[in-house]
């Protein structure tokens, strides 16, 4: 059973308001729908839409085909071309042209098809969105979501299954939200929208077809704001995205067969982030292993760690382990799950950190 334990908002938060409208939520449904994490993508673009016309969704083959795992489905016959539209492959364009509606004051939420497509817009992305809230010392807002499909699991071929996150994380200036649930990926999504300042928004591939109940009608928790998946006494499992299932598979296993308590966090979004939570997490449980899919040299897991040592060094009762990717090329299909971090590579670092004295 997943568990999410809200905290209450922390003293001197500087994350902007939202710009323009506030995010107001549909009404309350007498039977909450029940949504795959690309129906609910699809959902959350479609009310954002709705509320404000100032949002606009483009890309490569997201309006005539309705996108590639079609979360962009009949977004395009129900606002019209001017609000839904294909753009050339070229994604450099395609970010350099929703900077420019933003200068405008559009809100537009530009998709590169695949997380490897990402490269031909780094330019954009880095020396002119990420730095015009910051160049124009406030005056422009950057609204723009870019949603990117992210991470590996399907067996697609080179340039389809990356980790970028880390590129993202290096640059001041934005912000990096990654659902792990089809409600999380609903909310996320109509918060990041409203955001002032850019978001990147992951999506985990392999969790497009998840599927629970999605309450559209109450905001789930804001950008910035951790959730505990399942709560544990003996080691923490400090993770996001796609392999938040798997630390949950792996806490049920180790349950099971080891009587060994998992908590597992997930923290949604990795810019801001919720080290508040993952301070009290570690503090109950005093062992911490972080896990993400990308090569473990120079991942977002090591800045973990480092934080996590020098913060909270005298709560720790082992050193910090991390279950990542490796430090090669990401394989080819048939090789991906000897690649990707699964439930096995989980509790050997967790059996490992508990025979720490």
């Amino acid at each position: 059973m997943t568990q999410i334990i809200e905290r209450p908002p922390m003293h001197g938060d500087d994350t902007p308001e939202p710009r323009g409208p506030l995010l107001t939520p549909m009404p309350a449904e007498s039977v909450l729908p029940t949504l795959t994490m690309a129906q609910a993508i699809n959902r959350a673009l479609h009310d954002a839409m709705a509320f404000d016309d100032r949002v606009l969704v483009f890309g490569e083959d997201v309006a005539t085909l309705g996108g590639v795992f079609r979360v962009t489905e009949g977004l395009a016959e129900t606002f019209g071309e001017q609000r839904c539209f294909d753009t050339p492959l070229a994604e450099s364009a395609i970010v350099g042209i929703a900077i420019g509606m933003a200068i405008r004051g559009l809100m537009p939420v530009p998709e590169i098809q695949f997380d490897g497509f990402a490269a031909p817009a780094f330019d954009q992305i880095v020396s002119h969105l990420a730095k015009y809230r910051m160049r124009t010392r406030g005056d422009l807002d950057m609204p723009v979501t870019i949603r990117i499909p992210s991470f590996g699991g399907i067996g697609a071929v080179e340039h389809h299954s990356e980790s970028t996150e880390t590129y993202w994380l290096h640059t001041a200036g934005l912000k990096v939200a990654v659902p792990s649930t089809p409600s999380d990926a609903y909310w996320l999504l109509r918060q990041s929208i409203t955001s002032r300042d850019p978001v990147i928004y992951l999506e985990p591939k392999r969790r497009y077809w998840a599927r629970e109940p999605v309450d559209t009608s109450t905001p789930g928790l804001p950008l910035g704001r951790a959730a505990i998946r399942r709560a544990g006494a003996d080691v923490t499992v400090v993770t996001y995205g796609p392999l938040v299932a798997t630390a949950l598979s792996a806490a049920e296993i180790a349950s099971e067969h080891h009587d060994w308590s998992i908590e597992v966090l997930d923290l949604r979004t990795l810019n801001p982030l919720d080290f508040e939570a993952v301070a009290e997490s570690v503090r109950r449980t005093g062992r911490v292993v972080v896990m993400h899919e990308g090569p473990r040299t120079l991942g977002f897991g090591a800045e973990l760690a480092a934080r996590i040592q020098e913060e909270l060094f005298y709560d720790l009762e082992a050193p910090v382990l991390r279950a990542t990717g490796f430090d090669t090329p990401y394989p080819p299909a048939r090789l991906e799950k000897l690649w990707l971090p699964g439930v096995d590579r989980l509790l050997d670092c967790v059996e490992r950190t508990l025979e720490q004295p």
